[in-house]
């Protein structure tokens, strides 16, 4: 369903792309801005614009891909108009099935703000890169029609990125 060309307003698709990536949607902006509250603007901002323009969207993209995009710029128009406090960031997601001991998830929860701290030390164009091919999993192509860089930036940005967070952990480590 996210593939097929979108020709009328069907408020049935539209709900399914909404249950679909709302959280994705969210998880971008609070990436970008570090605010919950004005995360959750933004998503209600980002569906709105959706609903409006649900029509206008080409199929040259995937829909999460479309829905990212108006998202980054987005959530970058608010950052422009409206000062907001930055807030630490909080682990948002979790895949666990199964149930780990106590310990195990002090653990990783640990490991995890490690990483995200050292993430949020990256330049914004850089942490961006890695936000988009590790949590989304876009393709190169995805993340530079997404940010309107080219693939070699794309993949340059991913590669210093990649490289100043293992340098961070590793520094921490120390």
């Amino acid at each position: 369903m996210e593939h097929k060309v979108i020709e009328n307003c069907n408020h049935d698709e539209i709900d399914y792309v909404i249950r679909e990536h709302w959280q994705d949607v969210w998880n971008y902006s609070f990436i970008i801005t570090k605010d919950t509250h004005l995360s959750d603007d933004i998503t209600q901002e980002v569906f709105i614009k959706v609903f409006k323009k649900w029509n206008s969207f080409r199929n040259e993209s995937s829909v999460k891909t479309w829905l990212l995009k108006i998202t980054r710029n987005t959530a970058l128009n608010y950052l422009k108009s409206s000062y907001f406090k930055r807030i630490s960031l909080v682990s948002f997601f979790r895949n666990d099935k199964e149930y780990p001991s106590a310990e195990k998830q002090f653990l990783e929860k640990e490991t995890m703000n490690e990483v995200w701290d050292s993430v949020l030390k990256l330049p914004q164009k850089h942490r961006e890169v890695l936000i988009l091919d590790a949590k989304y999993e876009l393709s190169y192509d995805e993340i530079a029609e997404t940010l309107g860089v080219s693939i070699g930036t794309v993949k340059s940005r991913l590669h210093r990125a990649r490289a100043r967070v293992s340098k961070i952990l590793a520094e921490d480590e120390l």
